[in-house]
């Protein structure tokens, strides 16, 4: 904050930035509840203390004739994208009598992190901190970004969402409805907003636990553990989580929210139905992992003896694959990627310069801003367009959580001479402006030592037409396999109205035999999970593979671009795919 004395306008604006899906009541880290501020009430008396000492009391307000209090959270990725919109609709009305201020009520979040986040955020109105999250109680504040818009009587005329673009793990193409700047007009107006409270989207403030009824299930024998097996690699610093969780502290501030995700299936993010194939790379929480984590929150998340805590979890610096024998960026110089918006894919042709066959037997992907880049794919060029798989022109990819490609002893995937690379890249804003170089590394085994050669084929249909307004739109495609084979992974693609992705075979023969493979029922655009079989599935000569996807390009989709047209196949995001990608070797291949 450059100026924490500036002067204010006439309307204060109190901005309460929280994490989560709003309800009607508040709930304490013990479990009891408490009231949340009803439409009309008078706001609460607090003094708070903004990051650099200074003291805040709701009095010194008095001339501003509308003030809004956001609840904020530093580490929320919903909070990261509205800080920008908020420091613009600050502007908005800054001459109209609109004071801001933001409370900070999360026990993980220090003072020195907030001093950054003001500054990084180019935020000039208070930042205040809560401790013990005594003013969100009384707010009845529950997540973050939360808006309360107070009068010039200091009684409570708007509660809830800043707008109606971001959601959790999606987002609107643009903004439809503008609830706090559709507000702070209409009181300007002398009107009553219209409506006057919506739910919340966001992360759960980190409230203190206020008692502990049970340490039987704790965070140094059990909780610990857990976070170690399925989450550590993707929650702990420089990776792409967006807050580190190998802390008790930091732990303790997200225990809520862990819960609410892992109870609503969103994390850790694995949507593949249990009763369908045995994955290497499964990352689910077993029953007795979920238990545990409920029973643990509910019992004020204890920390237990420290003594029996687990030795951190090793994870490799630098390179997982070792170190490569190439490594290739995918430009000379950095893509700038925007604070906002959509960022279509963007595409990288390199020349790596092979004057010879290559074989890959691993492959990785090393994000350089692992803030905005979602995913990477790096296949063979096809003049700088990318198709998907014929031929093995995919040899790997990263996306949220995906490990890098390092194939059984023997098997290889072939780069010919002279091939060009090419980068596919899909950005995603977080509300800062950012640079990005990725590269890729390749681990070449001698062709000598190659018994099986892996390609990445597709199960593809690109002549589809999606009607406006389909809820449940299904689309097919088959595969016949002409010879035994080894299918090793499965890795569905769709894009913004994807809904749910089935693979499934059918057995030659008199019987016939079908078996489903891999069953999504609930795809998710934003984790670009592949699904890596423990064994090599074993696939006959004459079976067919058929992959269903079905589409829901209906209003009740809020990430779709355009419920009002139809889609067809296409590159972009706001476009459509259907490929059903799987890694294969030929059975008999010696």
């Amino acid at each position: 904050m450059n100026n924490i004395t500036m002067k204010f306008g006439r309307i204060l604006i109190l901005v309460i930035l929280t994490a989560g899906p709003g309800s009607t009541m508040a709930q304490t880290h013990s479990g009891s509840e408490i009231q949340s501020l009803a439409i009309g009430a008078a706001m609460p008396d607090f003094e708070l203390a903004d990051f650099r000492g200074r003291q805040w009391a709701h009095s010194e307000f008095q001339e501003q004739k509308t003030l809004v209090v956001v609840f904020f959270g530093l580490e929320c990725p919903l909070m990261k994208l509205y800080a920008p919109r908020l420091v613009e609709i600050q502007e908005q009305f800054a001459t109209a009598g609109v004071q801001f201020i933001g409370i900070n009520s999360n026990r993980q979040d220090s003072l020195t992190e907030i001093n950054h986040f003001a500054r990084v955020s180019k935020i000039e109105f208070p930042l205040l901190k809560d401790p013990g999250n005594r003013v969100a109680d009384l707010f009845g504040a529950t997540r973050t970004p939360e808006i309360f818009i107070f009068d010039q009587d200091r009684r409570l005329q708007y509660r809830g969402r800043i707008d109606d673009q971001y959601t959790y793990g999606r987002q609107k193409p643009k903004v439809e409805k503008e609830y706090l700047v559709d507000a702070l007009k209409q009181l300007s107006s002398g009107k009553t907003p219209e409506p006057q409270e919506t739910e919340t989207h966001g992360c759960l403030i980190g409230r203190v636990f206020i008692r502990q009824k049970s340490d039987e299930i704790n965070y140094a024998q059990h909780i610990s553990r857990i976070l170690q097996k399925r989450c550590v690699s993707c929650h702990r610093p420089g990776e792409i989580a967006p807050f580190a969780l190998t802390e008790y502290d930091e732990v303790a501030g997200w225990a809520e929210m862990m819960r609410e995700v892992v109870n609503e299936s969103r994390m850790p993010p694995w949507h593949a139905d249990p009763n369908h194939g045995e994955f290497k790379n499964d990352t689910s929480l077993t029953a007795e992992e979920k238990r545990q984590l409920n029973l643990w929150v509910e019992n004020g998340a204890p920390l237990g003896d420290p003594a029996d805590l687990p030795e951190p979890r090793q994870f490799v610096e630098g390179w997982q694959i070792g170190e490569p024998d190439v490594v290739i960026a995918m430009s000379k110089t950095p893509f700038r990627v925007p604070a906002t918006g959509t960022v279509p894919y963007e595409y990288f042709e390199v020349d790596p310069g092979f004057k010879e066959d290559k074989w890959v037997s691993q492959a990785e992907i090393r994000i350089g801003n692992r803030a905005v880049v979602h995913h990477v794919i790096v296949a063979i060029s096809d003049d700088g367009r990318f198709h998907g798989s014929v031929d093995s022109e995919w040899i790997t990819a990263c996306a949220p959580g995906s490990p890098p490609l390092m194939l059984p002893k023997g098997y290889a995937k072939l780069i010919p001479a002279g091939s060009k690379l090419l980068f596919q890249m899909h950005y995603t804003p977080n509300g800062i402006r950012a640079n990005d170089i990725s590269r890729v590394g390749f681990k070449f085994i001698d062709e000598k030592e190659v018994i099986k050669t892996v390609g990445t084929q597709e199960v593809l249909n690109d002549h589809f037409r999606i009607p406006a307004g389909a809820v449940n739109h299904p689309v097919k495609a088959t595969h016949k396999f002409r010879k035994d084979s080894l299918v090793l992974s499965l890795f569905p693609h769709m894009h913004l109205r994807g809904k749910s992705f089935r693979y499934s075979v059918k057995y030659p023969g008199p019987d016939g035999k079908t078996e489903i493979l891999l069953d999504v029922p609930n795809y998710d655009f934003n984790w670009q999970n592949g699904y890596l079989f423990k064994e090599p599935k074993f696939i006959p000569a004459g079976t067919v593979m058929t992959c269903v996807a079905h589409y829901d390009n209906s209003e009740n989709n809020i990430a779709n671009p355009n419920p009002n047209k139809a889609v067809r196949w296409g590159n972009q995001t706001w476009e459509e795919m259907m490929i059903g990608y799987f890694d294969m070797a030929l059975a008999d291949e010696d």
